[in-house]
């Protein structure tokens, strides 16, 4: 437990409303505390309205899709064809998908506003600057101008998507992450430079819709960073459904056409698409907040600096979530705010722990993560026993015909605590609970092999992969 506050708070005010604001208002509120949450684009912030919510929702389209093209290995088919090809020639219709998850987002805003009001929150639209530790003077959307005085500020802004000076969305051919939720039609041809996490997300959601990809990576594994075995499923998985993925190609400039776009890649190739999604990283939007001007330090980047409760270097000022610069999930903004306002409010509370953070990339198959990575443990970080079981050996899977993905886990070499894991497979984002539940608590690996698995299951693979990591004394 870390020390508590030094004093415990009546007024908040929250500058933003994504996870971080929110899930700390609801928790000042239930504590006893006034607040004020200040936000111009719509409860939820980009996590709700332009990015998560929506871009997740395309994908749960794009598996479906890709789950009917596999049906006829299952023996299902159309009635009355031969040989089940024609279950592979659905289409999908993209302007029902994006109004279906424009739709799905608002609602989910309003929502978040209403439970928020419930509970006493005051919910002003517009926008907000500090003034002092003590005063945030707000703009609102109606063009209202006023004061605020707080006994601690919270600012959760969040980030935007980075753009390249050579490559300028135009909303048309050109997107950044949020611009492409009004598309009609399915582009004919996708090109999308960058092969992070965003970048992978809508190279696999857009292959999966029916649009033939180009995915344009700088690096010489798609998801830099991620691991490895878990990388080079999704490569072979991305290859054997079509996907042209240029490794090791640095995109310098996008050009709209008369009828699409051209990208330019360092070495002077060009690749010609109908349309190209630029996902290059995010910027935190902490410019014009006066940050400076009151003596909240930035990194270089432009990210607010943050200790493990959410503190700035100035007393009574917190910040949460993208902006702060620690892990780019709404998760993880969402337990930075209930950290921040236990602290400021005197609860007990616990400092961010990020390596017990789980994270998931929606790609088809997904790729889940928590705790401890393989690179930590060759690189000497971390001393720990390995297992991987494909899931190819699974019952349960070779009923569901998943042939792509594997159960990885890492146990402390000595104790055999369970210390990290990754799952590579459909709903990996679900099957990481209980390897997030062990890493967490600190379980044996003879806890998770002793518990009780389905059979058949999925999660029957966890429970083996333990059961190989014990240790006969």
């Amino acid at each position: 437990m870390t020390a508590h506050s030094e004093f415990t708070i009546q007024k908040l005010v929250i500058i933003g409303g994504g996870p971080g604001g929110y899930e700390a208002a609801l928790v000042a509120a239930s504590l006893g505390a006034e607040v004020t949450i200040i936000e111009n684009q719509g409860l939820g912030g980009s996590a709700v309205l332009t990015d998560v919510v929506p871009s997740k929702t395309l994908i749960a389209s794009a598996d479906a899709m890709t789950r009917f093209a596999d049906a006829a290995d299952l023996g299902v088919h159309v009635r009355g064809s031969k040989d089940g090809n024609e279950i592979n020639d659905l289409a999908v219709d993209l302007d029902k998908v994006n109004t279906r998850l424009l739709r799905l987002a608002a609602t989910q805003s309003r929502d978040i506003k209403r439970g928020l009001e419930r509970v006493g929150v005051r919910v002003i639209a517009g926008t907000g600057k500090l003034l002092s530790p003590t005063c945030v003077q707000v703009t609102t959307d109606d063009g209202l101008e006023y004061d605020l005085d707080a006994q601690a500020v919270l600012l959760a802004v969040g980030a935007y998507p980075r753009e390249l000076p050579s490559a300028r969305p135009d909303g048309e051919r050109i997107f950044n992450w949020k611009q492409l939720y009004h598309l009609r039609e399915v582009p004919e041809h996708m090109i999308v430079v960058g092969s992070g996490v965003t970048g992978a997300e809508f190279a696999s959601a857009y292959r999966g819709l029916g649009a033939e990809v180009t995915l344009v990576s700088s690096r010489d594994q798609v998801l830099p960073g991620e691991d490895e075995d878990a990388a080079t499923v999704l490569e072979n998985v991305f290859e054997r459904r079509g996907m042209n993925v240029l490794a090791r190609s640095r995109a310098e400039a996008v050009e709209r056409t008369d009828d699409g776009v051209v990208v330019t890649l360092a070495d002077g190739r060009k690749v010609a698409g109908s349309h190209c999604l630029v996902a290059v990283g995010a910027i935190p939007a902490t410019s014009g907040l006066g940050l400076e001007e009151v003596g909240v330090g930035l990194a270089e980047s432009g990210h607010i600096k943050v200790d493990g409760v959410s503190r700035t270097t100035v007393p009574g000022i917190y910040a949460v979530g993208d902006c702060t610069g620690v892990l780019p999930l709404a998760s993880v903004a969402a337990m930075q705010g209930r950290i921040a306002v236990a602290h400021l409010m005197g609860d007990a509370v616990k400092p961010l722990r990020t390596h017990l953070v789980a994270s998931n990339i929606f790609t088809s198959p997904e790729i889940a993560s928590v705790g401890v990575s393989e690179k930590s443990i060759h690189d000497g970080t971390y001393q720990a026993d390995t297992i991987m079981l494909k899931l190819s050996t699974n019952p349960r899977a070779k009923m569901m015909a998943v042939e792509d993905g594997f159960v990885k886990i890492f146990s402390r070499k000595g104790s055999g605590t369970v210390i990290g894991g990754v799952v590579v497979g459909p709903r990996a984002s679900e099957l990481i609970f209980p390897i997030s539940i062990a890493v967490t608590h600190k379980l044996h690996v003879d806890d998770l092999a002793d518990t009780f698995t389905i059979y058949p299951s999925l999660s029957g693979s966890i429970s083996e992969a333990a059961r190989r990591l014990h240790v006969h004394v």
